[in-house]
């Protein structure tokens, strides 16, 4: 790498890449930010042995960087499944948009069932990479992960904004929701005090020894390994989601006092079937009378401002899967404790992560215990899932399930509870408490511990 040590090679090159990059600027971009970030960026790297002088610069920039990897590992390690969801989004974008390529298509789709162990990776190498900048660990090494780390975060998230393919990035989890431009911002700015960091790296000294600081290394890595597993066999524990205990469903529901709803322009393309030209109109002005020389061709709904303080919860709803009556309003009004089973997915797949069916069957005899203790002491037991009718009644039959089955949103199936199946004991509204399929409680500790607490 001593060629990059020459300044007229390291101008010519940096100079042409960031001039490239300019160049294919898409004009999702404004060019003017473009353009600033990439000459900030020329003058760190072509006036090095100017700002190595401001050691100030360096440190600060290792806090900022070294505290912001910890804290967004640390969040993403509290709910990897979560994050393994998020990653999943991004894969099937990538497969979509190269479907055109069959091996790209299939490498994503392949990455797709390898989300949660990668979810798992980016939690550990972004706590650790974070701890060993802050206590001057391999930083060589260090320098380098974080600069690629970087770059393909900063990809992964232009690609989002700017083509409006993940409205939420996943970046601190639900702890702290950023959207594809904040977090692409973010990113960028972490760009820039990384490559600080590559100049000012003779200003970053050891904290500790080598025994020390090598002792310490692995304990950080073997702590940022097991924290995300422990979250993943059985729940985070911290939750921010709105389902989490505690939480009255009925409240978070409810939009804010200064709730704002969302401004949506519609705009529909009509082709005149004489001369083939295509059109925008408004849903004010469209020519839905005039059949002899207007066609409808395309509709879009454009945002044009996003809604303020609205409900936590937009899309939850449960629905009897043989009339699709609505329940919802029927369940949350139970005026005593109940049980939700969430099976997000009762059919089995072979590259299915959780393989729903087989955990199913794992604890079987449990889960129908429980729901027998619960008619007999005539407390409400209810499944929920995503799947059909045909497959629910199959399914009850397999496992000799006598309680009943109700019918919710995939996607809030998966966002309730961290576990397929999981268990959630409510009292009306109020989530009380839930439990992994990994740990269920038996209906006597149940009862014994939140029913006669009175809660």
């Amino acid at each position: 790498m001593k060629i990059f040590e020459n300044k007229i090679v390291r101008f010519i090159l940096s100079a042409g890449i960031a001039g490239l990059l300019f160049a294919i600027c898409p004009p999702c971009l404004s060019k003017l930010i473009l353009g600033a970030v990439l000459v900030t960026l020329l003058l760190f790297i072509n006036a090095s042995s100017f700002f190595v002088r401001f050691s100030w610069l360096t440190h600060g920039s290792r806090i900022l960087v070294g505290s912001l990897f910890i804290f967004s590992g640390f969040i993403k390690s509290n709910d990897p499944t979560g994050f393994s969801y998020k990653l999943e989004e991004y894969f099937d974008v990538f497969a979509d948009d190269t479907a055109q390529w069959s091996f790209l298509a299939g490498f994503f789709h392949g990455l797709k069932s390898l989300s949660l162990f990668l979810a798992i990776f980016v939690c550990v190498t972004e706590v650790a990479l974070g701890f060993m900048l802050l206590v001057g660990a391999k930083i060589r090494l260090t320098l380098w992960l974080l600069l690629l780390q970087i770059v393909f975060f900063t990809f992964l998230t232009f690609y989002s904004a700017c083509f409006n393919k993940v409205t939420h990035c996943g970046c601190f989890g639900d702890a702290i929701q950023l959207t594809p431009w904040q977090s692409f911002g973010k990113d960028l700015a972490l760009m820039i005090l990384i490559t600080v960091l590559w100049v000012g790296e003779q200003n970053i000294k050891p904290l500790f020894g080598p025994f020390i600081g090598n002792l310490a290394t692995v304990l950080i890595i073997a702590g940022s390994i097991a924290f995300p597993l422990y979250a993943w066999y059985y729940l985070p524990p911290i939750d921010f989601r709105p389902y989490a205990p505690g939480k009255n469903l009925c409240e978070e529901m409810k939009p804010g006092p200064k709730y704002k709803p969302a401004k949506v322009e519609t705009i529909l393309t009509y082709k005149n079937i004489q001369t083939n030209e295509k059109k925008e109109f408004t849903q004010q002005n469209y020519p839905w009378q005039d059949t002899l020389h207007w066609k409808y061709d395309t509709i879009v709904n454009n945002l044009l401002e996003k809604a303020f303080d609205e409900p936590k919860i937009t899309d939850f709803k449960i629905t009897d899967p043989e009339t699709q009556d609505d329940l919802t309003d029927s369940i949350l009004r139970i005026n005593d404790y109940y049980f939700l089973l969430v099976v997000n997915e009762l059919g089995e797949k072979k590259k299915d992560r959780f393989e729903p069916r087989n955990s199913y069957l794992k604890v079987q005899g449990r889960i129908n215990d429980l729901a027998a203790l619960c008619e007999k002491d005539k407390k409400h037991f209810y499944g929920l899932t995503s799947a059909s009718k045909s497959e629910i009644s199959d399914f009850r039959h397999e496992v000799q399930a006598m309680y009943p089955y109700l019918n919710s949103d995939q996607t809030v199936l998966k966002t309730m509870i961290r576990s397929n199946p999981g268990l959630m004991l409510m009292k009306g509204c109020v989530v009380i408490a839930n439990w992994p399929f990994h740990s269920l409680p038996s209906y006597n500790d149940v009862k014994e511990k939140y029913f006669k607490q009175g809660k």
